[in-house]
């Protein structure tokens, strides 16, 4: 059975001032759509953040839904898809029963029953072919809850037990090991953070805020031949497992992943007890995300011989200049060098400017200036704690994460444009 490995679209996203992704994520999933016919996919794995925010535009939610329908001509027989940390598992669900009549299987959040998890996937003869145990984002109140007392290392052990004790009720499981027996393999997914990853810049590392859930290769029962993860955005391996993944974005979210493999994993199983055969496939990047940093001639020199030709979209750069001259020359002289590239470059977020040399009168332990919005909410509470001793800041950090959860579930359009 051929399968594909993807996660974390973010559709709807904005970047930086406001600019939505939708034109690159559209290309993406018309890329999608022609690479699941050209490879006969017989099913499509999404590990989860299918959105940005819990309360995704109607844009976003609409080419979502028309991609769901042009699968259904792909040849592809069935899709999964888990909730992520972004997603509203409501929202998610709402469609569920609609979507299983297509063939599309949607777990927004834990069921009530573990065995709704559990799905038997057939292929084209009728007879089983994968067994997907449908794992989404593990939220506090579907393993745990935190214990009066506690402290911040007695809560994250108390995480990743729970984590490891629910991959391992599933993988016991009569639906996951009867058909192990008869030579069907096993697939589960995840949206979360495991150890050995490389989180990027942001929240991204903060699924469990002050108690990581940090799980290892060896939390992921043997039973399981493939463990398809979401949430971290570079594509990696698990522990050294070649068969534990993140597939990572596949639109660069951030300037920090401008650099990373945009791709998505073609898996082909022969049978239960191995590892299926793995196939990176590279995503074609439609907008480079390039940063110019520098001295102020190092940054018009880079902006002027800068060469999108590679790519189908205008560039977004992050523009930063150290340099002594005066704001509005700096200003000047890198606008005019922007204003001469319009056509391959624009800088969303205008042109930042630090002094590459302290003012005289300036301390040395003065910071260059940052604008409160360049900062996440991550950022500027660590900086409140910066000070405490560190056993306080820790416990505090994991009473904010409980409390931004439970709030980010309360209020979902407050809240859900936050993190990674």
């Amino acid at each position: 059975m051929r399968v594909l490995h993807t996660a974390d679209w973010h559709l709807g996203q904005h970047f930086l001032t406001g600019q939505e992704r939708l034109t690159e994520q559209r290309l993406f999933l018309d890329w999608l759509l022609t690479t699941v016919r050209a490879q006969g996919v017989d099913a499509l794995v999404l590990a989860g953040d299918v959105f940005d925010t819990t309360s995704p535009s109607h844009a976003a939610q609409e080419l979502y839904y028309n991609f769901l329908v042009q699968m259904q001509g792909s040849g592809c027989r069935h899709i999964v898809v888990v909730g992520g940390n972004h997603d509203s598992p409501t929202l998610l669900n709402a469609s569920r029963q609609l979507l299983r009549q297509l063939r599309i299987h949607v777990v927004g959040n834990v069921p009530a029953e573990s065995a709704e998890q559990v799905l038997t996937l057939d292929r084209a003869d009728g007879r089983p072919g994968l067994v997907v145990c449908a794992v989404p984002f593990l939220r506090d109140r579907d393993i745990r809850l935190a214990l009066p007392g506690e402290t911040p290392e007695e809560r994250q052990q108390r995480v990743r037990d729970s984590i490891a004790a629910h991959y391992a009720a599933l993988a016991a499981h009569e639906t996951v090991q009867r058909p192990r027996e008869q030579d069907v393999p096993v697939l589960a997914t995840g949206h979360l953070y495991a150890a050995g990853g490389e989180a990027r810049e942001g929240a991204e590392r903060d699924v469990h805020i002050g108690g990581l859930g940090l799980v290892g290769a060896e939390h992921f029962p043997a039973a399981f031949d493939y463990v398809a993860l979401g949430h971290l955005h570079r594509p990696q391996v698990v522990g050294g497992q070649p068969h534990i993944r993140y597939s990572g974005s596949p639109v660069p979210l951030s300037f920090t992943e401008a650099d990373d493999r945009q791709q998505v994993l073609l898996l082909e199983f022969s049978g239960a007890g191995a590892a299926p055969s793995i196939t990176a496939l590279p995503v074609p990047v439609a907008r480079r995300l390039q940063r110019f940093h520098g001295t102020l001639q190092e940054v018009e020199a880079d902006i002027l011989a800068y060469d999108n030709a590679a790519f189908q979209l205008v560039a977004w750069a992050d523009v930063l200049v150290h340099s002594d001259e005066a704001p509005a020359e700096v200003q000047r002289r890198v606008q005019v060098a922007l204003q001469h590239q319009k056509a391959q470059v624009l800088a969303p977020r205008g042109v930042r400017h630090q002094r590459a040399t302290e003012a005289p009168d300036l301390a040395a332990t003065v910071a260059p200036q940052q604008m409160l919005s360049d900062l996440s909410v991550e950022e500027v509470f660590a900086r409140r704690v910066a000070g405490l001793p560190p056993e306080r800041a820790a416990a505090l950090t994991a009473t904010f994460g409980e409390l931004r959860q439970l709030l980010a579930e309360a209020d979902p359009a407050a809240w859900g444009g936050t993190g990674e």
